[in-house]
């Protein structure tokens, strides 16, 4: 199912708005409140509010329940699919090559450390992380920055989209961003990306210190008239390369390590076993977290400092 992602337009930016007033008024006519559509669901009743006054882009799993809950055939899952949720967003000049290569790539295979690839963020993670490292007049542009990061997530959101591999260190899901409730959401989306058919999510554990991991978090990307490149980032800048021996060499330590790390279903059990260690709501607990959750999988595992957004991915 396609998405534009360009210039749609003030027409464009108002049918979020619209797909929200659709959802209350059929969730009306159900009889239902907020918390209790939420709770059928299930999600959290702040999603469902959000949906309604057009904040937030549901997801496929989200609109799917709201057919089948509310009686509604495929009426919310095709609606879905015709609106721009992001008529306009702006990339940075440096990170628009990678962003475009995204919107062609037919595969795209990411190694990611310390904090979760862009691709598979939810918007509270993302705001999460660019709030830490905003400063002065950037603070006023994380919405902004959070709304392109979504843009690129909606051409891998379908079933039918490009074929989405993601190695994660065992420390992107470890490393505390803002709260345990952040946190909680970020495994539960992993959780749900990885049972699309064209994403597949694999853990790489911290305890594995004998595995040849790349140097950095890196992407192999694949475009479709068969052309392969490699991104990695430094700050503020990204880095492409397209010579055959670098992308040769690359792709074979992807593949060892990926034939290394735990499998699609023994990494959903290990992201499912985190997110439940995040489902704490006292406060105490949380500020526990912080401090623990970057050492508490093995006595051995390493130290995970804390991060930044991530510029680009």
């Amino acid at each position: 199912m396609k998405r534009r992602n360009g210039n749609g337009g003030s027409a464009a930016a108002t049918t979020a708005a619209v797909f929200g007033e659709v959802l209350r008024h059929h969730r009306e006519v159900a009889g239902l409140t907020q918390e209790e559509l939420a709770g059928k669901i299930p999600c959290d009743r702040s999603l469902v509010a959000r949906v309604e006054a057009g904040s937030r882009v549901p997801q496929e799993q989200f609109v799917q329940a709201c057919d089948q809950l509310l009686g509604t055939g495929v009426m919310f899952e095709r609606l879905r699919g015709s609106i721009d949720w992001y008529p306009e967003v702006s990339h940075p000049d440096w990170f628009k090559r990678r962003v475009a290569m995204d919107a062609e790539a037919v595969v795209l295979r990411l190694y990611q450390a310390q904090v979760i690839p862009g691709l598979l963020q939810t918007e509270e993670y993302a705001s999460a992380l660019f709030a830490r490292a905003a400063r002065g007049e950037e603070r006023g542009r994380v919405e902004e920055r959070v709304r392109a990061r979504m843009s690129r997530q909606q051409r891998f959101l379908d079933p039918d989209g490009p074929l989405l591999i993601a190695l994660l260190d065992e420390s992107t899901i470890r490393n505390v961003v803002r709260d345990a409730e952040v946190m909680r959401g970020e495994c539960a989306h992993l959780l749900a990306m990885g049972r699309q058919p064209n994403v597949c999510i694999q853990v790489v554990r911290a305890c594995d210190g004998d595995l040849i991991r790349p140097k950095v978090s890196m992407s192999l990307i694949k475009l479709p008239n068969g052309e392969e490149w490699l991104y990695s980032e430094s700050l503020e800048r990204g880095h492409f390369n397209n010579d055959p021996a670098v992308i040769a060499g690359q792709s074979q330590t992807y593949d060892v390590l990926r034939a290394d790390a735990l499998s699609a279903r023994e990494s959903a059990a290990l992201i499912r076993d985190v997110m439940e260690g995040y489902g704490h709501d006292d406060c105490m607990e949380q500020e526990q977290l912080q401090r623990r959750g970057r050492r508490r999988l093995h006595r051995n595992s390493p130290r995970y400092p804390r991060i930044g957004p991530g510029k680009g991915q």
